[in-house]
């Protein structure tokens, strides 16, 4: 099982279980753990996306030596960039 269906998997445990369980500090417990392991996957898919615009800027650019991290850099701007605007859109 991959990464992110691994933690995909375990938000879901978690959200089932804080709806199951009776006690509420325990299912705001639960829920909590779930919030953290979205934004634990939200985190690994941007670097993800980072990586694939990295490699798309490099590429472009007639794959340079030595300027591994101007790219990533850029990459991180750009990515940060479309994620603002899809913010100020209405979207997440």
């Amino acid at each position: 099982m991959d990464e992110q269906k691994k933690i995909e998997h375990q938000i879901e445990l978690a959200t089932r279980a804080a709806a199951l369980v009776r006690d509420e500090t325990t299912g705001q417990r639960f829920r909590s753990f779930a919030e953290e392991l979205k934004r634990k996957l939200r985190r690994m898919m941007r670097r993800g996306q980072v990586r694939a615009r990295a490699y798309e800027l490099w590429e472009q650019a007639g794959r340079p030596s030595n300027r591994e991290l101007e790219f990533w850099l850029e990459a991180e701007r750009q990515v940060e960039e479309e994620r603002e605007e899809r913010k100020g859109a209405g979207g997440s």
